[in-house]
């Protein structure tokens, strides 16, 4: 049956991959389109009213944290990559890998726990009261601790690993020729790094740079729980509390063109930049030796941002959790945590399959229009989860109520919600929002398989699919793990949109986290997150052993 309705689509000249490729993509893309028609069609005076109220200090502040966090991050990263590079000092072999472990804690969990640290009943505080006889906060001077700049410090703590990643990459592959003529002409280890490193390494870091800021403009659970009001922030106090869809569209739409800004910006940059290598045997960087007070110096900037994105939470969230060990037992919490294994596993099986079948498709196209449309798929993971949830509940909702409407006219019958109203909708904007990981992986997958294997197999007549199924699947499997893994963890970790489009008493970790966290409850958010940060580590692990 199948392979009759197969040779009917062929004889009339529809190119199966190819329509299957254009239609993965419109899904893909369509939340955003659903956006930008939402900001173009709001009511009257919409828009003047955002901007003579509260959209100036959303801008501001989200541009403050964009801009703070960006240069945290960027130094943070390039100077940690530089010294694990170039040198050798007590703890650097291990401290290469460690400085990886910030990526496996979402920075809002980094948040509770400086918080559970800092505040005024926490034991830093408290311990100082005690030490110096103080009885309250009129004695002393303690800096905010739900400020701007406390979200800085947690965001750059938890972002700069992208620009570590990319950097260390950079530094690897620069030559060695140019480091030893630089030292046979005088120039110091500073002078080098300025004059020689930082400019052949400025491509990457500006693009790990461009991801932080990226992760920064669409952060929620760290500016919401230090009252920062941002524009992702303002996206749900415009839509939930003021009933204003086409305002919050409004405001994602400034989101996007500040995240679009700088992939541009990031894209400029490396356009401009033209690097080559001068020997086909280029000799590997030696490290040298640093010793004395230097080499433990180089110890303490590279474990600082460990101990702070990665030793701080995990210390006070793991006591936390092992003080509320009553809280493991709970009904509520294995709940969320089948809810969350429900939705990141359909999501990972569901993103990884389709962006399979569409690069597959792609390549197997002559059609110039599959091509064009690929780069616009890697689109979603650029928005922040609070914009892909404006983006897709409001069409969904939509198609829902006709679904509804025409169910009740046929049967009689009012189904009521069936996509809104279950975890469909949660495991779209994880597709969406993490299509371009799964992608890449797969881009990159068969493009290492060798073009004579699915073309013997083609010549000994298995189709398409079965080449796909039989040739290309076994060799590229580990690679297809690995996104599958990719796209749970990062499902998992996932909180605005998920905060968004759940269904009613319906918790991941994530929001099981936010929410005890909300109501000042932080021993009781521990368990949860550290199942969170559990899911973070392998990743993690993951990720170290593939940049060996």
């Amino acid at each position: 049956m199948a392979q009759a309705l197969g040779m009917k689509i062929r004889r009339a000249g529809i190119d199966v991959w190819s329509v299957g490729a254009l239609v993965v993509a419109a899904v893909v893309a369509a939340p955003l389109i659903a956006v930008g028609w939402l900001a173009l069609t709001p009511g009257n005076g919409i828009w003047m009213h955002l901007w003579s109220t509260t959209l100036p200090r959303y801008l501001s502040n989200t541009l403050f944290l964009m801009i703070t966090v960006g240069l945290t991050t960027a130094v943070t990263g390039t100077v940690t990559a530089w010294l694990i590079t170039m040198y050798r000092f007590p703890g650097a072999r291990w401290l290469e890998w460690l400085l990886l472990l910030p990526l496996a804690i979402p920075a809002y969990i980094g948040a509770y726990a400086l918080t559970d640290l800092l505040e005024y009943a926490g034991p830093v505080q408290t311990g100082l009261r005690s030490l110096f006889g103080w009885s309250s906060s009129r004695d002393y001077w303690f800096p905010e601790v739900r400020s701007r700049g406390a979200a800085v410090l947690v965001l750059g703590a938890a972002l700069y690993p992208y620009v570590y990643l990319l950097a260390r990459a950079a530094f690897r592959e620069q030559s060695v020729c140019a480091f030893d003529v630089a030292r046979t002409l005088g120039a110091g280890p500073v002078r080098r790094f300025f004059r020689i490193g930082l400019p052949l390494a400025r491509p990457a870091i500006a693009a790990g740079t461009a991801i932080a800021m990226m992760e920064t403009v669409s952060d929620f659970g760290v500016v919401e729980y230090f009252a920062v009001q941002t524009l992702t922030t303002g996206i749900f106090t415009t839509w939930l509390e003021a009933g204003n869809p086409g305002g919050a569209a409004q405001i994602a739409i400034v989101i996007l063109t500040l995240v679009f800004f700088l992939v541009g910006l990031e894209k400029s940059s490396r356009r401009r930049s033209r690097f080559f290598r001068l020997s086909r045997q280029q000799r590997p960087l030696q490290k040298q030796s640093l010793t004395g007070l230097r080499a433990w110096i180089a110890t303490v900037v590279c474990a600082a941002p460990v101990l702070g994105g990665f030793g701080l939470p995990i210390s006070v969230i793991g006591l936390l959790a092992l003080r509320n060990a009553a809280e493991w037992k709970d009904p509520a919490l294995l709940q969320a945590l089948g809810n969350t294994l429900l939705v990141g596993g359909s999501a990972a099986i569901l993103t990884v399959s389709a962006a399979l079948f569409m690069v597959y498709g792609v390549r197997l196209s002559g059609n110039r229009l599959p091509r064009t449309v690929l780069p616009v798929t890697t689109l979603g993971y650029a928005a922040p989860g609070a914009v892909l949830g404006l983006g897709i509940l409001m069409p969904l909702a939509a198609v829902d109520h006709r679904l509804a409407d025409l169910i009740t006219r046929v049967t009689g019958h009012d189904p009521g919600l069936l996509l809104t109203g279950s975890a469909f909708a949660v495991v779209l904007a994880y597709a969406v929002r993490f299509f371009a990981i799964a992608q890449g992986a797969a881009d990159s997958a068969l493009g290492r398989v060798s073009p004579s294997l699915p073309m013997a197999a083609r010549s000994l007549g298995r189709t398409a699919g079965g080449t796909l199924r039989h040739v290309h699947l076994p060799i590229i499997s580990g690679s297809i793990g690995t996104a599958l893994l990719l796209v749970f963890v990062d499902s998992v970790k996932e909180l605005p949109a998920t905060l968004l489009l759940r269904p009613f008493n319906f918790d991941t970790l994530a929001t099981r986290v936010y929410g005890q966290a909300s109501l000042e409850r932080i021993g009781d958010a521990a368990p949860p997150a550290m199942l969170v940060i559990g899911v973070g580590l392998a990743a993690v692990l993951v990720l170290a052993r593939s940049n060996k």
